[in-house]
């Protein structure tokens, strides 16, 4: 997408959505495709644009270009952006959307969840992981926050246990429909708010404090390399 295409978007009165992940399994790729063409629908065809940047030919993820060939989309609601961008083009991307999505199942944190935010573009994320404690300061959400319709516990034999959260459709149209349904304007105030959070809440001397106190909780408590509990750096093999 270029200028002229946004420019376009502008002048058509679209609602722009994008999403930016690895195309991954947990990342939930195709089911915005499908909840997208939902979404269409209700409002109609011609009424919104989704930009998706990532790798649609990903082996851990899904063929994003057969999706949309199913799903009947077009280049006039739907774009995929797969080359590599500069950190200034990746703002343009944000500063251009009316609301990024973000809606894996699983998210330590979600870094295009803050990114969005931080270029006052509300945000559409589910309740798991760190994308709940960027999108809200408490009494107020940068965007949509979405519950979970269903937690489930999964887990390996080198990870015993993470929590698994999966959104219903209903959501997550719906999510869409109210930011699609806000004013520029009304989008414009949640942005300004969310670069407020942002910048008090995620600012780089905060995370210089937190990182120092967490590290030097960590040393006071389990020790260092010489004297490290509840540790042993080495394995004792019989053959």
């Amino acid at each position: 997408m270029d200028e002229k295409d946004y420019k376009q978007l502008m002048q058509d009165g679209k609602t722009f959505f994008f999403w930016t992940n690895r195309n991954a399994r947990r990342k939930m790729s195709g089911s915005v495709m499908w909840w997208y063409k939902e979404f269409l629908e209700r409002v109609g065809h011609d009424k919104a644009y989704l930009l998706m940047h990532t790798d649609p030919k990903d082996p851990h993820g899904q063929d994003l270009e057969a999706i949309a060939n199913e799903l009947g989309l077009t280049r006039e609601n739907f774009g995929l952006s797969t080359g590599k961008v500069s950190q200034q083009q990746m703002a343009a991307f944000y500063n251009a959307a009316d609301c990024t999505i973000n809606i894996s199942d699983a998210e330590g944190f979600g870094l295009s969840v803050l990114e969005s935010l931080s270029c006052g573009t509300p945000v559409i994320a589910n309740k798991t992981g760190g994308m709940q404690d960027q999108m809200t300061d408490g009494t107020q959400e940068f965007g949509v926050l979405i519950k979970p319709a269903s937690c489930a516990v999964i887990g390996s034999q080198d990870v015993p246990y993470i929590y698994e959260d999966r959104v219903s459709n209903t959501d997550v149209v719906d999510a869409m429909l109210k930011i699609h349904n806000m004013t520029r304007e009304e989008r414009k105030q949640i942005g300004k708010k969310a670069i407020e959070h942002v910048n008090k809440n995620f600012n780089f001397e905060q995370y210089g404090k937190s990182w120092d106190k967490i590290m030097k909780e960590v040393h006071e408590k389990h020790g260092s390399w010489e004297n490290r509990k509840n540790y042993k750096s080495w394995k004792v093999k019989e053959y």
